[in-house]
């Protein structure tokens, strides 16, 4: 059974007020009112002299992989959300796995599922090792730069910022297991027509709910049964809802990052994670979601069930 064996991450000091973004996408001061008060967002997080292979390192010496672990890693999954995250011919993850010692692993990009990308990344972890049969290990990174408008700020709805993680997975293992998986594709949300975004905002909570409620299920767990969810760091109004039609409370869902860093692309799941076990919010034997939405080619609404 896929297990999470430990979680690094990186998040810089810089932060961009969303005051800052205005000029740039032209945001009135009631929308600017609107994300601090309303969304709960106020800034994001920034590293202005650091490159996304800055990023990535930091993340991984976070993670203080031991040489027994280095020689161990057959796979190093880069979840990210966007197709293109440097310009060509650069390649941070080949040079930072020269960097760790990890030339000798299978290193590709996970992206499909956007913003998801990071639990599609931790499952395909797990069956490439599941199908190798041995003791060998994977490792998942996630962060980018917002580089681009894009990248930096999604309107009405949330600022992008930056940071990694870095996460190391284990095909069995006693904490951390992964109990289940799911993941809804919805490929009618393909296209940024006008009426096509207005859909995806109606259902976007009751999809996600969906998928929370069928993981839990399919661990054979009811709601109450988990302690904490581990949310991607849309904005807070979405959890808001999200939490009312599943009818999970609000103060189990770890909202606190949402305000100062942002959406960590898909490194929201593990940098959350990583805080969560620092505070004492997850004990041994609890069980614990992890969720996110992504939003491109289509849209995916993923969510995880571990056992700490």
């Amino acid at each position: 059974m896929t297990a999470l064996v430990s979680v690094g991450s990186f998040i810089p000091e810089e932060r961009v007020p969303i005051e800052s973004l205005a000029d740039r996408f032209d945001l009135t001061p009631m929308q600017v009112r609107v994300f601090r008060r309303y969304h709960k967002i106020g800034s994001a997080a920034r590293a202005s002299t650091s490159s996304l292979a800055d990023l990535l390192r930091a993340a991984l010496a976070d993670l203080a992989l031991t040489p027994e672990q280095v020689s161990r890693v057959r796979y190093v999954l880069y979840a990210r959300t966007f197709p293109v995250v440097v310009p060509y011919p650069h390649n941070p993850l080949h040079d930072v796995c020269a960097e760790f010692g990890l030339g000798h692993a299978q290193a590709f990009a996970v992206g499909q599922h956007a913003c998801a990308s990071g639990l599609l990344a931790v499952d395909l972890a797990g069956r490439l090792l599941a199908a190798d049969g041995d003791d060998g290990l994977a490792l998942v990174l996630a962060g980018e730069k917002a580089f681009t408008g894009e990248a930096q700020f999604v309107p009405e709805t949330s600022m992008f910022g930056e940071g990694a993680s870095a996460c190391l997975v284990a095909p069995s293992g006693e904490r951390d297991r992964l109990l289940s998986y799911v993941a809804r594709l919805r490929g009618e949300f393909d296209g940024d027509l006008e009426e096509v975004a207005g859909e995806f905002q109606r259902i976007y909570h009751d999809a996600l709910g969906e998928a929370v409620t069928a993981a839990v299920a399919r661990a054979g767990l009811a709601l109450d049964d988990v302690a904490v969810i581990l949310p991607h760091n849309v904005n807070v109004v979405a959890w808001q809802r999200t939490c009312k039609r599943i009818g999970y409370p609000l103060d189990r869902v770890l909202l606190e990052h949402v305000a100062t860093y942002g959406h960590v692309f898909c490194a929201d799941a593990f940098v959350n994670h990583r805080t969560a076990v620092e505070r004492g919010l997850l004990r041994p034997g609890d069980r614990y979601v992890i969720a996110a939405a992504g939003a491109g080619r289509g849209a995916t609404f993923s969510a995880m069930v571990f056992e700490h």
